[in-house]
């Protein structure tokens, strides 16, 4: 294949076309420093001979979605070429289009066209979480995971992440924050029963346990966002102070106690102890169906 037929792999998707059939496939007995390892050169590469990207931030896969491209992929091949880099003769590891080739072995396809480049641990995550978060549209919280990754892995600054994912910096605060939020608001978040929007409201509650009882108004009565964050300023409104002596603050160990009952019970729960180690736990509910949800986790 001439020069001229490789370069015009960069000229678009006509260009890509008209030259899909003249791709020669990769020799595998060539060596680690060859031709095949320049940016924008294409190849033809075994699926058998290709592993997945380690640092995939993407953990879930429309299952309808993949079987659709699959079809696609039966009538017209794989348009658009996959990323690799090259590990040994034998053996390239994904760097970006963990869709299209998991949809290219459901359409039965045995090789399939790839770019081959040379990068480190560091530029494969980035790729990989740069694709994935523009074209697959991951939930918040892989989204959130995947940018506290970058940052502790590759080093960066939240500019310098924003930048590399075209996202201002109070973006990429609000996506982090959100995996301060207790695991169970987490998990409402990653299925898809909270919005970024209800997600918004909550992160600027201080106290988990208002967090959760507040995240347990949203599910049982579906609020909606704007009810949510008015729910919030609600909460958050100065209360009156009384005179007379204020209580001491709780402890740390009695506060991570309560943050953990109220984890369990998706209800805000208050723990009292006295100096001679009694005490009481009140736990809330919001109707006679909460009631009997608490009383079966506490096995009544």
């Amino acid at each position: 294949m001439s020069a001229e037929k490789r370069n015009a792999l960069g000229r678009g998707l006509s260009a890509l076309l008209n030259d899909s059939e003249n791709v020669q496939p990769n020799k595998n007995n060539a060596s680690l420093g060859s031709e095949v390892g320049n940016l924008g050169s294409v190849n033809e590469i075994k699926l058998s001979e290709i592993e997945v990207n380690p640092f995939q931030p993407r953990t879930d896969f429309d299952e309808q979605a993949l079987l659709e491209l699959a079809d696609s992929i039966k009538l017209q091949g794989l348009i658009q070429p996959i990323t690799v880099r090259r590990v040994n003769a034998h053996s390239y590891q994904l760097i970006s289009g963990e869709r299209r080739l998991r949809a290219s072995k459901l359409a039965g396809l045995t090789q399939v066209p790839a770019y081959v480049r040379t990068a480190n641990d560091q530029q494969m995550l980035e790729m990989a979480l740069i694709e994935n978060i523009q074209r697959e549209n991951l939930n918040a919280i892989e989204v959130a995971l995947s940018f506290q990754r970058m940052i502790e892995e590759c080093s960066l600054k939240q500019e310098e992440l924003g930048e590399r994912v075209s996202k201002n910096r109070s973006t990429v605060t609000n996506y982090l924050r959100l995996l301060k939020l207790p695991p169970s608001i987490q998990a409402s978040i990653r299925d898809g029963q909270l919005s970024m929007g209800h997600a918004k409201a909550l992160i600027t509650i201080e106290d988990p346990s208002k967090q959760i009882y507040i995240h347990q108004h949203i599910i049982n009565q579906g609020l909606s966002v704007r009810k949510t964050e008015e729910m919030v300023r609600d909460l958050q409104k100065p209360s009156v102070k009384k005179e007379g002596k204020q209580p001491e603050p709780i402890s740390f160990q009695i506060q991570k106690i309560q943050d953990d009952l109220a984890s369990k019970f998706s209800t805000r729960v208050k723990l009292k102890m006295g100096s001679q180690g009694q005490g009481t736990i009140e736990i809330p509910f919001l109707s006679e169906n909460d009631l009997n949800r608490i009383l079966e986790m506490l096995d009544w």
